[in-house]
């Protein structure tokens, strides 16, 4: 049940880090989203922007478990209060590591810690790929992937 991807990213664990933290990365590959977190270990994080709710839609939201630049973000995340009444109760576990490799960067995601029967699941596993994909091409080129929506 747990969702991997591995990617290599033709740029630095930097740039890569910036796409994954900065307001203007987090927008570009995240569907015009934006993340709101202190960045502190222990702290609350969410992922806002046009969905259900209009424009301060929380897609996803959280608490902060491991913060390390350009290495590591990890992060408990439960759906948006728009997606599921029991939103509260339905949680997983996201980490995202960045390796050097060459002049690359290897990034790896786990989603893991998925409660039997959970929901967001196949949206997850449907929409991880594409974030990943949007991110990959972001890094490298500036530039994002038109998925037509």
């Amino acid at each position: 049940m747990d969702l991997r991807y591995d990617f290599y990213i033709a740029a630095k664990p930097e740039d890569v880090w910036h796409a994954l933290v900065s307001d203007e990365g987090v927008s570009n590959i995240f569907f015009g989203c934006t993340i709101r977190s202190t960045f502190q270990v222990g702290d609350e994080l969410a992922y806002v922007g046009p969905g259900n709710d209009g424009d301060q839609t929380v897609h996803v939201y959280g608490k902060l478990l491991e913060f390390e630049p350009n290495r590591v973000i990890s992060y408990l995340e439960h759906p948006g209060p728009s997606y599921y009444e029991n939103h509260a109760d339905l949680k997983t576990r996201v980490t995202i590591t960045l390796e050097p490799v060459g002049k690359c960067t290897k990034l790896v995601l786990i989603n893991d810690q998925w409660q039997a029967d959970h929901p967001s699941h196949a949206n997850a596993s449907k929409h991880w790929p594409m974030i990943l994909s949007n991110l990959k091409t972001y890094a490298e080129t500036g530039k994002t992937l038109d998925f037509g929506f």
